[in-house]
């Protein structure tokens, strides 16, 4: 199970469907933060605060975060999938192949067609 932070945009179905698998998944609308435009940088250090994964879309800015800023509790940089279902699916994956997420950062890729 991973502590995860999800940002802004991130998908709403996605969310629950990693809760399902059991993670503890926050994201930016229910820790109050929703529609105020919250830079990277501040997503990045409230997740640090909380001890959680950040979940993006996002993958260019946080790519360039964790080069500024490697001590996190991960970042999980994802390609938009419009199947939801195996979008989770792999971010498990790729969160259960990792012994920790500390420090690092996951890329998640859509499977080519």
């Amino acid at each position: 199970m991973a502590r995860l932070y999800a940002d802004e945009q991130f998908p709403r179905l996605v969310v629950e469907l990693l809760r399902s698998f059991g993670h503890d998944v926050l994201t930016v609308q229910e820790a109050g933060k929703a529609n105020l435009k919250i830079p990277d940088e501040e997503v990045l250090a409230f997740a640090v605060s909380e001890k959680r994964a950040v979940l993006t879309l996002n993958r260019e800015d946080f790519f360039r975060l964790h080069r500024l800023r490697p001590e996190h509790f991960g970042i999980i940089a994802c390609k938009d999938d419009s199947n939801r279902e195996r979008m989770a699916a792999r971010i498990n994956e790729a969160i259960y192949a990792e012994e920790s997420l500390q420090g690092k950062l996951i890329r998640v890729i859509r499977p080519s067609r």
